[in-house]
């Protein structure tokens, strides 16, 4: 049993739970305390006293540039990762690349 039973993956996740869970009994008393009222305890609302029914975010605005985020993120890796010296792989590229740009299209239409 020397250094690289720590390799293990079984003893390894067994050791950075164990670590893990020690940290985070040594940092509690750092930790802050939460806030309760009469009926339990309130949401985290950075300092905001929100009501907690009735409350519901608005992601409108967020698929859209989710989507983008998307779209470029898996044409950019197709664009980076496809070797250059393969000319039988380019085509593949350009449909990727055409893709997105129908992609973006039809995200701006929206």
């Amino acid at each position: 049993m020397g250094p690289a039973t720590l390799l293990v993956p079984p003893v390894a996740f067994v050791v950075i739970l164990c670590t893990v869970v020690l940290l985070a009994a040594a940092l509690k008393p750092l930790a802050f305390s939460t806030r309760t009222n009469g009926t339990g305890r309130e949401p985290y609302a950075c300092g905001e006293d929100i009501p907690v029914r009735g409350v519901q975010p608005n992601y409108v605005q967020f698929f859209p540039f989710a989507f983008f985020f998307t779209i470029m993120h898996v044409v950019a890796l197709m664009v980076a990762t496809v070797p250059a010296e393969t000319a039988s792989t380019l085509p593949v590229l350009a449909v990727y690349m055409v893709g997105g740009g129908v992609g973006l299209l039809a995200l701006q239409a929206r």
